[in-house]
């Protein structure tokens, strides 16, 4: 398995985009001024770069009309203006000396720029990691109440009180007593809180099965960190004793590349999961398929027990693994697997930064429901948005169609993303 980053693309294949503090319609998350990552495109090859299915498709009809001579001839022409991409026109080559050396000079500046841009970003991690230790023992009270080790205040009742006046006006304060059920008065905490909240998250909900709810129900705080020395976050699930396994908490882990791109943006790199120890035939990504099997010799029947991978919550403990680099320098994976692998790897990166930026620092309002307003804003906007860029590109494709007929190589990237191995978790 190889170490080097394997690119992915950019766009997100389906849901909700990772917040930045500049695309989020709510308050600064607590690790705002960290500018989100991004995933460049994927580049599956230099020379050997495949054409994108569509490209195809238009070259295959362009040649099926054309004469031998013609089709040389059309394929002469392709070839040429491939080799042509990324090369200088002759333009700058072509300006006088004095002209090409204020060119050159002006790379120069640009290079002090770079210099301060990277200082800039290198601060403002550091303030991240200011401000995220003083957003903590705000995160350490909120676990408390919600486990039922502390009840609120009068003041935080007040508090609260403000802010559901400002989505109801009408809104009448919560009674000091009330009469009623015994059994209520007994509830410690509020129950199943954080897998109400994630399953207030449109796409960690498609994640959550059936099966994997009586597991969530013990999940007791989700938690934040920062790492040390490197770039990067984890993220901690903490979990009371349950049926399930052993762990006490369960960790992902996200690494950025240690420098930034030509925007000036960390580039995500790879993600570690961690070992779930899980109870005898408790294991949630499996189902055991029982079957009785008949000796044809001895004519007795013995009980086999086969496991079978299911989808769950769980898996995002084990992020994808990319195939390795002679994998892809022999063609041994084949264009519908790393579209596979390019979605699977693009999901997993978008829950963790939803996860950083929004779930926990907002987890009260996912819980309520009121985050979701502010999720199908962002959603609904990210389609128009996609709408209008369909709409260009189609109105430049027919403005240049009968200039330029030759099918374009598929634009590649450079390299991003890999997924990375797992890491043991807490245990009791």
């Amino acid at each position: 398995m190889s170490d080097k980053p394997i690119p992915i693309s950019t766009g997100p294949p389906a849901g909700f985009t990772a917040p930045t503090p500049q695309n989020t319609p709510l308050n600064p998350a607590p690790v705002a001024g960290l500018s989100k990552p991004t995933i460049p495109d994927i580049a599956e090859g230099e020379e050997e770069d495949k054409e994108d299915d569509s490209d195809d498709d238009d070259g295959t009809a362009a040649l099926a009309g054309m004469t031998g001579a013609q089709a040389a001839i059309y394929s002469m022409v392709q070839n040429k203006l491939e080799g042509l991409v990324g090369k200088s026109s002759g333009y700058i080559e072509s300006l006088p000396l004095p002209v090409r050396k204020r060119i050159e000079g002006l790379k120069g500046v640009h290079s002090e720029f770079t210099k301060i841009e990277k200082e800039y970003k290198r601060e403002m991690v550091e303030l991240d990691r200011k401000y995220l230790g003083l957003y903590k023992p705000v995160f350490e009270r909120r676990r408390a109440i919600l486990n039922g080790e502390a009840e609120p205040t009068a003041d935080e009742l007040k508090a609260g009180h403000e802010l559901t006046l400002k989505d109801d006006p009408e809104a009448e304060p919560l009674p000091e007593k009330e009469e009623g059920d015994a059994e209520a008065k007994d509830t410690k905490g509020i129950p199943e809180f954080w897998l109400t909240a994630l399953r207030n998250h449109m796409d960690i909900s498609e994640m959550i099965t059936e099966r994997d709810e009586e597991a969530i129900k013990s999940l007791t705080d989700v938690t934040l960190d920062l790492l040390p020395n490197t770039e990067g976050f984890r993220l901690t699930f903490h979990f009371s004793p349950n049926d399930f396994f052993t762990n006490e908490t369960l960790t992902k882990t996200y690494y950025y590349e240690p420098e930034l791109d030509y925007l000036g943006d960390w580039n995500y790199k790879r993600a570690e999961g961690c070992t779930i120890n899980w109870k005898e035939d408790k294991d949630l990504t499996k189902t055991i398929e029982v079957r009785k099997q008949r000796n044809k010799n001895t004519n007795r029947t013995r009980i086999v027990r086969k496991s079978k991978k299911t989808p769950s919550f769980f898996d995002f403990f084990s992020p994808p693994v990319p195939p390795s680099e002679s994998d892809m320098k022999n063609g041994e994976i084949d264009d519908d697997e790393l579209d596979e692998l390019r979605y699977k790897l693009e999901q997993d990166y978008d829950v963790g930064e939803d996860l950083k930026e929004r779930v926990i620092p907002r987890a009260i309002d996912y819980f309520t429901g009121k985050a979701l307003e502010y999720d199908m804003l962002d959603d609904e906007e990210e389609i128009e948005g996609d709408d209008d860029d369909e709409d260009h590109d189609h109105d430049d494709d027919e403005e240049e169609s009968s200039e330029d007929d030759v099918p374009k190589k598929k634009k590649a990237g450079k390299a991003a993303a890999a997924g990375g191995g797992g890491q043991d978790c807490k245990n009791q």
